[in-house]
């Protein structure tokens, strides 16, 4: 899995530029995905590609363009990332989230890493180092494999 590495404070906006919040479907959103701070992103994101973030990724607006864009961009439910900090997630946990600050500040974009979730084992496959992240809340990770907050609520009985 190639990484994707960006800096602290890369809000919604930079994720997805406003100008695109009406474009017609996700894969129309997914082709402006970083492009004010990542021009290749949309490009040569592939299914598995991880990004790497500082603090307050994600912060801005809770609205859902910004996942569902990444989600687009990579073409896969299997999208991951890996920051320092946790920040509160008002989206629907469309891939997983790990932390390890340790991590975010020795993986360098372009490494190529291996993750396995099951242990939080995040190895970088480019310069043979292994990092522990923490591991997710059991309720996390229980909406993660449920495929989102809804779609975790249905199987549970409480949404309809």
């Amino acid at each position: 899995m190639k990484v994707y590495k960006y800096g602290d404070n890369v809000d919604t906006d930079v994720i997805i530029p406003a100008r695109y919040l009406n474009a017609p479907d996700e894969k129309s959103l997914a082709s402006h995905c970083m492009e004010d701070i990542d021009t290749s992103f949309a490009s040569t994101v592939e299914p598995g590609d991880i990004i790497v973030a500082g603090a307050n990724f994600g912060c801005g607006s809770s609205r859902e363009h910004a996942p569902l864009a990444i989600k687009a961009a990579a073409s896969s439910a299997s999208s991951r990332f890996l920051r320092p900090h946790l920040l509160p997630q008002r989206h629907q946990h469309r891939f997983p989230i790990l932390e390890c600050a340790e991590a975010a500040e020795g993986i360098q974009a372009g490494d190529t890493v291996s993750v396995d979730f099951s242990t939080s084992v995040i190895t970088d496959e480019t310069t043979g180092k292994t990092y522990q992240a923490a591991p997710l809340p059991a309720f996390v990770q229980g909406i993660v494999d449920n495929g989102g907050l809804l779609k975790s609520l249905k199987a549970r009985g409480a949404a309809k």
